[in-house]
């Protein structure tokens, strides 16, 4: 989410109603027991929350939060640097915690059973391994991908939740407390055409409404009603499903040039000229969600759904 419109507080968190419930039993135990929270991992697509819950968590609790990511974490060393310097309860953000190196992972493992650091010093014979204590911390990870973390870091997660697409309701109620937040007067259908394509996604829905919002300011007066939200948008090239050129892109090759497929990944992927990655991790789990195409053993298909909103006859 934009860091302008980002909730501060559980309670200003729309959404994910049962993670929030379970979320506000685990931080009053916290507090109660006036103790470290137990190590959270946070796992969905992007765009769902995931960062901005441990922001969440670490104002709740009332302490500071450290963020990184996966990748920026090279050596050991640059996560003993990060892990001694946290205040006692601090919370330790991790994003794309499924990209750390398996030599960083491994220093891990004891910090956040242990509170302690197992760091090897020299080389060869004249090596040694030394014990550093650390202040008791929370790990929050988060990760669009739950199966690439190794089952070792994954067991040590005492917290593991999956953060779910949102409603068009739910993504109406973020545009409307977000339009109060930026100084956007829009109504409720409005919000709810916005709701309506926003892919299942809050930080979707906040980019559309800054877009909406900049042709309500040149072409109309500065609110937004339902009519402006559809020119908007139209002119974004974001349908009644909230698909973009690119997935239109990827069912328009999948129908026309593979007869609907079964099209393997990496063929599909050349087809589009875009990398596999994205479309299996951006594209394609909206286009699953909407029962636009299915994954099967052979490859990608489309389903009558898909010939029915492209304009073709399945």
């Amino acid at each position: 989410m934009d860091e302008s419109v980002r909730p501060r507080r559980l309670a200003e968190f729309v959404g994910q109603s049962e993670l929030r419930k379970n979320l506000q039993v685990y931080l009053d135990a916290a507090k109660k027991r006036g103790r470290a929270m137990d190590h959270l991992l946070f796992y969905g697509n992007p765009g769902l929350g995931k960062t901005t819950l441990a922001h969440i968590i670490a104002s709740e609790l009332g302490v500071n939060i450290v963020s990184t990511s996966g990748p920026a974490l090279m050596r050991g060393g640059d996560l003993a640097s990060i892990l001694s310097n946290l205040q006692a309860n601090d919370v330790f953000f991790i994003d794309e915690i499924h990209r750390m190196p398996m030599q960083v992972e491994e220093v891990l493992y004891p910090a956040m059973e242990d509170f302690k650091l197992d760091l090897v010093i020299g080389q060869g014979p004249a090596a040694k391994t030394i014990k550093i204590d650390v202040e008791p911390f929370t790990l929050v990870g988060a990760t669009t991908r739950l199966g690439l973390l190794s089952a070792p870091l994954r067991d040590r997660f005492g917290i593991i939740s999956r953060l779910e697409f949102y409603t068009p309701q739910e993504l109406s109620e973020v545009v409307l407390r977000a339009g109060k937040i930026l100084g956007v007067k829009i109504n409720g259908d409005a919000a709810m055409e916005i709701g309506k394509r926003s892919r299942g996604t809050p930080r979707i829905a906040n980019r559309l409404l800054r877009r909406v919002r900049d042709f309500a300011s040149v072409f109309g007066e500065g609110s937004i009603d339902e009519e402006q939200t559809r020119h908007a948008l139209s002119r974004l090239d974001v349908d009644e499903m909230g698909l973009d050129e690119m997935d239109r892109k990827i069912l328009s090759i999948l129908i026309e040039h593979y007869d609907g497929g079964p099209v393997g990944l990496k063929t599909l992927a050349v087809a589009c000229s875009e990398e596999m990655r994205t479309i299996e991790e951006i594209y394609e789990p909206y286009l699953i969600q909407c029962g636009l195409i299915k994954r099967t053993p052979q490859g990608r298909v489309v389903t009558a759904r898909a010939y029915k909103h492209m304009g073709h006859l399945g």
